[in-house]
């Protein structure tokens, strides 16, 4: 059930790996990176194999065993190995799912054309030592799944919060409710206020005019008094 191992720094033993056997059948990922193998002469049947590390080794051809044993790879490290030239590389053909090469550090690199030479030769293939025929670098896969499940998650974000938008609305509406509110209270307030204006003028004026009227009974009374006197003293002056 093992579908990736890592063997890197170990140490081969003839070629081989001492319990690496056909019993991988679902490996799909294989790392032998710095363990000195010579050659691929030993190397088990993985059938569902997709990408193999062999960087840093002694292996200088044989590579046709790889389209027996591994005929579903996709990517294929040989950089830092003996490879020196295009016929060993040819072997390679048959790989037809092979996507991405990388022979970084071989010394098959000195050799003229050497990119143009590997495209032509290996038509399948898409990128070589990590970049295409546009110089175009290769995706990393790792950080392709990790962007992808980074999107989910804002993805998610979103409906858990929901549009953006709603909240917003809402808060205008019930900025705007609370502006009438306050216009209406405003409105209230002033009405009122004019109301008890109005009310006191009215309680002036007849103050006003109640208090004109008693100053008038008072002269009239003042009056009727002189008018009482003036007779007596009428009346004393014919006496005398």
């Amino acid at each position: 059930k093992v579908t990736e191992l890592v063997l890197d720094n170990c140490r081969s033993s003839n070629g081989e790996i001492e319990g690496l056997n056909d019993s991988f059948k679902e490996l799909e990922f294989l790392s032998m990176a710095n363990v000195e193998l010579t050659s691929l002469a030993k190397l088990p049947t993985l059938s569902k194999l997709r990408k193999l590390e062999l960087s840093d080794n002694i292996i200088s051809g044989g590579l046709e065993v790889l389209a027996e044993r591994c005929p579903n790879l996709t990517y294929l490290n040989l950089s830092g190995n003996k490879i020196k030239d295009l016929g060993t590389v040819e072997a390679l053909q048959n790989l037809k799912n092979l996507k991405s090469l990388d022979l970084f550090n071989c010394e098959i690199t000195n050799l003229e054309d050497y990119r143009d030479s590997i495209f032509e030769l290996l038509q399948q293939i898409t990128y070589l030592d990590g970049f295409d025929q546009e110089d175009n670098e290769a995706p990393d896969s790792e950080d392709d799944d990790d962007e992808e499940g980074d999107e989910d998650d804002e993805d998610e974000d979103e409906d858990e919060a929901g549009p953006p938008g709603e909240y917003e609305e809402e808060d205008d509406e019930d900025d705007g409710g609370s502006d009438l509110g306050e216009g209406e209270e405003e409105e209230e307030v002033g009405l009122s206020y004019l109301m008890k204006e109005e009310i006191q003028d009215e309680d002036d004026d007849d103050d006003y005019v109640e208090e004109g009227g008693d100053e008038e009974e008072e002269a009239e009374g003042i009056r009727g008094e002189k008018r009482k006197r003036d007779p007596e003293d009428e009346g004393e002056e014919e006496d005398d």
